[in-house]
């Protein structure tokens, strides 16, 4: 590791339904961004599946949306699939898992002689989107993802972060926290597109590894029957809230 630079992990949580080579894809683009400030040094990058508890619509089982990250981070030696988050009985705030990461890396360098690792949350443009929702992130979560951690987010599509990252008090107050990647290169391919081309039974080669497409065929994921899973069903951050002494929530 270059001297003096700073080791980072990245975190990505979502539903990785089905994990894409554009989730993967921003994996590599942040990693160079950051390189590219000076002060740090990617040294792992997390990706961390949504329990089955999120109550998404169409969000086949965390078993097999686990198996499909492994085989898609097989050509990896830096990113990994990790399962805590979706082992979890109910859905799990974005910021507990953060936590949770932060404390097994702390861990893994206290022998270290180097600079204190750091931990941030990687995400889409998309991602941010959901701070705009009522109810979906609770003010201190938000103000502890970005505080005490940090984010790493990239454009997507027709989305750019800088209107969400200006909009938001906390994450203007934190922006030296937040780090803002532009895709040149755009990929606007979304697992939504993706299941749903899947379930017309058209091809999705080179929007997902070829093992991934394999797994799917041989276990017949994404149909009409799959698709409407969950529907009608809040997510669980906003049912959460909801409930008596509910903690709200973040967007997982």
């Amino acid at each position: 590791m270059a001297a003096g630079r700073i080791p980072l992990v990245l975190l990505a949580c979502g539903s990785f339904n089905p994990i894409t080579n554009q989730h993967m894809r921003l994996f590599e683009l942040a990693r160079d961004h950051m390189h590219s400030t000076g002060n740090y040094q990617v040294v792992k990058g997390i990706v961390s599946p949504v329990s089955d508890g999120y109550g998404k619509q169409g969000l086949v089982s965390a078993e097999h949306r686990n198996a499909m990250a492994k085989l898609a981070l097989q050509t990896s030696d830096w990113i990994t699939n990790d399962e805590w988050e979706s082992d979890q009985p109910d859905w799990t705030e974005t910021v507990i898992t953060m936590r949770h990461h932060h404390g097994r890396i702390l861990k893994q360098y206290q022998q270290s002689t180097g600079p204190s690792p750091q931990l941030k949350l990687l995400c889409g443009a998309d991602f941010l989107e959901g701070f705009r929702v009522p109810g979906m992130w609770r003010p201190e979560d938000l103000e502890e993802l970005a505080g005490a951690y940090g984010l790493v987010c990239v454009s997507r599509g027709g989305l750019q972060p800088e209107r969400a990252a200006h909009e938001s008090d906390t994450l203007w107050r934190h922006r030296r926290n937040v780090f803002l990647v532009r895709e040149w290169v755009r990929n606007e391919a979304s697992a939504t597109e993706v299941r749903r081309a899947l379930r017309r039974g058209l091809s999705a080669k080179y929007l997902l590894p070829d093992a991934v497409i394999d797994y799917i065929g041989r276990h017949a994921l994404y149909t009409d029957a799959s698709e409407s899973k969950n529907q009608g069903t809040p997510l669980r951050p906003l049912a959460k809230q909801y409930q008596p002494g509910g903690t709200g929530g973040s967007l997982g």
